[in-house]
């Protein structure tokens, strides 16, 4: 265990954090004037896990993944970042550049965010500009051709070409991505996360409108990302097929608050968690399981 002090200096609690913990958050809150849309919130992602953070609408999700990659500087709190090689970054200290650039997190959202009148490949080839800038020595390198570019462009073109492949896209490489399908265009937005080799990668409801089908080939990626990238994922999602399904972890929120963190079927036989989503106090639970033809094992099963 290692044991930090948060950054924030009312908070003198001394916290214990795994070694195993890619994301540690630390006592996280944010605040927008007097309303207060996290509160207190600690939790990690584990190195290797899919870790899905859900809720009602309203508990504060997004806004902790707003946090989490730099949009928004959280009134009080710590979130640890922590790279395999023994590299930490104090993600509430960084640029929200920087929470990408430098720390390594990629993050998708709700409302798809591709680059329409690019081709697919394209969107891929984009995300990679960091090292294909670099070897054009930010200049010109790269019009006059020289051998380090070219290198660079090979690699870049090869990643793309590779996570096409993966997403059953490598058809339409040379289409706009908006002439894709809902469903591709999700899996493109993935793919093109990815292609900025992050540390964490955080989907903001990737399943967000698909069909079973698509929910299915959805899952089967965000395995093949977490076994054969050994990518650590954090996820905001409604679907709760897809949650239960593929997370190694649940963190539960309600009015910006945990209620609950542990194993899938742990999550699920909460009582805290079961109130929450049925809207009732915990006391009710029992009784609208009831109303509703549900016992308290089946909604635990």
């Amino acid at each position: 265990m290692t044991v930090l002090t948060p950054a924030n200096p009312k908070t003198a609690e001394r916290i214990a954090v795994g070694r195993d913990a890619v994301l540690s958050v630390v006592h996280l809150t944010m605040r927008f004037g007097g309303l207060t849309a996290v509160n207190d919130l600690s939790f990690e992602a584990r190195a290797g896990d899919i870790t899905a953070l859900i809720g009602p609408n309203g508990a504060g999700k997004t806004t902790v993944f707003n946090c989490i990659t730099g949009f928004y500087k959280p009134t009080e709190g710590m979130l640890r970042l922590a790279h395999a090689d023994g590299t930490v970054h104090l993600l509430e200290r960084l640029p929200n550049f920087a929470v990408n650039r430098t720390a390594r997190v990629a993050r998708t959202f709700q409302n798809i965010r591709l680059f329409p009148g690019m081709t697919v490949l394209e969107n891929l080839l984009v995300a990679q500009h960091k090292p294909l800038m670099r070897a054009s020595g930010f200049t010109v390198l790269g019009l006059l051709g020289l051998a380090g570019y070219r290198s660079a462009e090979t690699a870049a073109i090869d990643t793309a070409k590779g996570w096409l492949d993966r997403i059953g896209l490598m058809d339409r490489a040379d289409d706009p991505a908006g002439a894709l399908p809902y469903g591709a265009q999700r899996r493109l937005e993935i793919a093109r996360a990815m292609c900025t080799d992050p540390v964490l990668l955080c989907l903001d409801e990737p399943a967000a409108g698909l069909n079973p089908r698509e929910s299915a080939e959805l899952n089967a990626l965000l395995r093949y990302i977490r076994d054969a990238h050994h990518t650590s994922v954090l996820l905001i999602e409604h679907d709760m097929s897809v949650v239960m399904q593929i997370s190694d972890h649940v963190v539960v929120l309600d009015y910006g608050c945990k209620i609950a963190d542990g194993t899938p079927d742990q999550v699920r036989a909460d009582p805290k968690v079961v109130a929450a989503y049925l809207g009732v106090e915990d006391e009710e639970v029992e009784r609208v399981e009831a109303e509703v033809g549900i016992s308290h094992g089946e909604a635990g099963a």
